[in-house]
């Protein structure tokens, strides 16, 4: 199975590495001719994961069009894109393995549903989990869930993305793949903020707790299973990303809570801090589908603006409840 990467980012970049082991040919579609030259010529993509030496069987392309060549997509354009970028792909009913996080602004849809929408004859799966690109990259231990409603496609896409240092555990639980890692961008949002204003370990243990119950209310209110959510996908990567500066949403959230302003933290980045537009779409959703999400809600208060104080005293003088409700 010849795999092909949709997204030439840090994240893009370290799975075309991990479809490459062993001598695997892998093709890497990246919209940035410097990206695609540094791969092709020094087989190292400088500009967003510099310093990790890719395989010489990665080869890069910026014409979408060559990607006809390929039987499997990892789709890691950012989520924001993936609608555009695969109205441009020839998939011709090829399996489309998901891999960017979060939800479409305007449409409020998941990005299996905008995949699903651009080519409804192509089988989607998602693949998610806790996973730093840098670590991924440079074949340190990693575990991700891969969801697929087909068992026969789900096997073989474990076979062929499985290595001794990256290991895909197999779901059928695509929604719930799906939401764990659009949610936890948020939350890991608030997690920063914590750090940033310097509330304190507990404060960030507690809301680490408290978005998780977040994310199960919802997950389960979109049919997702509260397995998938306790699992890789949903309470693994929330972890990973509420606990560390190499979590863009994470960084994001270090600056606001330092009082810095959501508009001037956003325009520095070059890479994507998914969260910061999933928060308005899922705390809309939420609300929608009657499900009570304050954390997020508050996530979605500082990118407006308020200040931290005001945000977080509100969030503690909220009426006492039972904690499981």
């Amino acid at each position: 199975m010849r795999i092909g990467v949709i997204g030439g980012g840090a994240w893009g970049t370290a799975l075309a590495q991990v479809a490459a082991h062993g001598g695997r040919e892998v093709l890497l579609w990246a919209r940035e001719a410097e990206v695609v030259a540094s791969i092709t010529d020094e087989h190292v993509n400088r500009s967003f994961l510099g310093g990790v030496a890719l395989s010489p069987s990665i080869r890069a392309t910026g014409e979408l069009g060559e990607l006809d060549a390929v039987d499997a997509f990892l789709v890691v354009a950012p989520a924001q894109h993936v609608g555009a970028v695969l109205a441009e792909t020839p998939v011709r009913g090829r399996p489309l393995v998901l891999c960017a996080k979060g939800i479409e602004a305007g449409s409020r849809r998941l990005v299996g549903e905008v995949a699903r929408a651009a080519h409804p004859d192509a089988a989607v799966a998602v693949l998610s989990g806790p996973t730093f690109a840098h670590e991924v990259a440079q074949g340190l231990p990693t575990a991700v869930t891969l969801a697929c409603e087909d068992a026969g496609l789900r096997a073989r896409l474990a076979e062929r993305l499985a290595s001794p240092h990256f290991r895909p555990y197999a779901s059928s639980d695509v929604i719930g793949a799906e939401i764990g890692g659009a949610v936890k961008n948020v939350l890991a949002i608030g997690c920063g903020v914590v750090e940033g204003a310097g509330l304190g370990q507990n404060a960030r243990a507690a809301l680490i707790a408290r978005g998780f119950a977040e994310m199960t209310r919802f997950g389960l209110a979109r049919g997702a299973r509260a397995e998938t959510l306790a699992g890789l996908s949903g309470l693994g990567d929330l972890v990973l990303t509420c606990s560390s500066t190499s979590s863009r949403n994470f960084s994001l959230g270090v600056g606001l809570g330092q009082g810095r302003a959501a508009s001037a933290l956003l325009a520095d980045r070059r890479t994507v801090a998914e969260g910061a537009f999933t928060a308005p779409v899922l705390a809309q959703a939420a609300v929608e589908a009657g499900v009570d999400m304050p954390v997020t809600e508050a996530v979605c208060r500082l990118l407006d603006g308020a200040e931290v104080e005001a945000v977080i005293g509100d969030l503690l003088a909220r009426p006492l409840r039972d904690e499981v409700a």
